[in-house]
């Protein structure tokens, strides 16, 4: 049996977006998660063809499960709000609950002081963190964006409107 055989999964299963956003979870699906004490999963999205893998967090909602699914999760599978498509869930054993982009990693790892500081922060902060560098297409962006960020959390700047603004 090898390692990846003991991690949790769900089957596939079909689901539809409630409201805008929001996919609500059966939840004889969540249940083995939640037991297991994994907030925070990986989710393989497929709908003709298609598919898209990202993180998510297991959301408590009105007593029931649920995940957000925005607008652009949505366009990148051509779905529409009717439309049923396919998810699995898989347990999430990253870091951070994100991927973390290769350029942030390579600037943390040369840059243990700022390292030391964005470790201390909270997991949600750091992911937050991770998705502000994540969002520019451009590696070299990425890159200037995670030096500048490094530099600002040595300042002792926190605020995440200003965490990646040049002073």
């Amino acid at each position: 049996m090898s390692i990846d055989d003991k991690k949790i999964r769900s089957t596939p299963f079909e689901v539809t977006i409630k409201g805008m956003h929001a996919i609500d979870l059966p939840e004889s699906i969540v249940t083995p998660f939640i037991d297991a004490g994994q907030q925070r999963v990986r989710v393989i999205a497929t709908f003709e063809g298609k598919s898209i893998e990202f993180h998510a967090a297991l959301q408590k909602y009105q007593g029931r499960y649920r995940l957000t699914f925005g607008k652009s999760k949505q366009k990148q599978l051509g779905l529409f709000p009717s439309d049923y498509f396919q998810l699995q869930l898989f347990e999430d054993h990253s870091k951070y609950g994100v991927d973390v982009p290769e350029e942030l990693a390579a600037v943390l790892e040369t840059d243990t002081e700022a390292y030391k500081i964005f470790e201390s922060f909270t997991p949600g902060k750091k992911r937050s963190i991770i998705y502000m560098i994540a969002r520019f297409k451009n590696s070299q962006t990425r890159i200037d964006k995670a030096l500048l960020l490094c530099e600002n959390i040595k300042r002792g700047i926190r605020d995440h409107r200003e965490i990646l603004k040049q002073f």
